[in-house]
């Protein structure tokens, strides 16, 4: 009896030997044709657990969206349900509701196009502000408007309407005298107070023409009128370009009259 138990704790030792020489320190990060049988069972035992566990966490993932789903079905249904009933109220219908929404977002659009401009410039749109006023003011008679969807929206894109009239702001210079004042129409442009760059000086001829014929002329007195600022428009280039081919034909017939003298 005594020799069976010796046999026995002699096998349990040889196999508990056996089973630490097969799991080596740092095998997890060996590749897997460096594995001993034993580390390579323990390895795939060991994917084999993570992978149930995520499938387990997979499936509770897709339980609650199908959950979810029905959830999201069941809002939705509700709020078409809720819309419909409104509709209703307003004698209208999704088709109707839909291209009210689609009008107002146009007009949403071009009032926030027209607040990016100048005041000179929507000053000359008035006709076209007035326009989307009247058109929004149409669109407030009709029962959908009294839906709370377009209800703030409107109220909010006719005050912004209203804050686009605007008014022209003519400036108005009068000429001084060149001894004083050193005034011409370069000066005048490039005064700070005006523009503040005298190759802006056609602006001042082009917006005064019935004053001023030849741009090197001017007298003191004169009150003229300074258009808004901004790029020299097709026009006030074209005049610009023609005024130099004058006085280079004139500086040129000078010296070939002095010449022929």
């Amino acid at each position: 009896m005594k020799n069976i138990f010796i046999l026995f704790f002699t096998l349990v030792f040889f196999s508990f030997s056996f089973s630490a020489l097969a799991q080596r320190e740092g095998w997890e990060s060996l590749p897997d044709e460096e594995l001993t049988q034993k580390e390579a069972e323990l390895r795939i035992n060991k994917f084999v657990t993570e992978n149930n566990n995520l499938k387990t966490k997979l499936a509770a993932i897709e339980a609650d969206v199908d959950r979810l789903k029905k959830e999201l079905d069941e809002v939705n249904k509700q709020i078409k349900d809720c819309n419909a009933s409104i509709y209703s109220l307003v004698g209208a219908t999704e088709a109707d509701v839909s291209k009210f929404r689609q009008k107002l977002g146009v007009i949403d659009g071009k009032v926030r196009q027209m607040k990016g401009l100048s005041e000179d410039v929507r000053a000359d749109k008035t006709d076209e502000i007035k326009a989307l006023e009247n058109e929004l003011n149409e669109m407030r008679m009709n029962k959908i408007s009294c839906i709370k969807e377009f209800y703030d929206k409107i109220i909010s894109v006719a005050r912004d309407i209203r804050g686009l009239y605007a008014e022209k702001k003519i400036k108005e210079y009068v000429v001084g005298t060149w001894a004083e004042n050193r005034d011409c129409l370069w000066n005048i442009a490039g005064k700070v107070e005006i523009y503040g760059d005298p190759f802006q000086w056609p602006k001042i001829w082009q917006g005064n023409t019935t004053q001023i014929k030849n741009p090197d002329i001017i007298f003191p007195g004169q009150r003229l009128t300074i258009p808004p600022a901004g790029p020299l428009t097709p026009e006030e280039k074209k005049a610009e370009r023609k005024y130099w081919r004058n006085k280079r034909a004139m500086m040129e017939s000078d010296q070939t009259g002095k010449k022929g003298e």
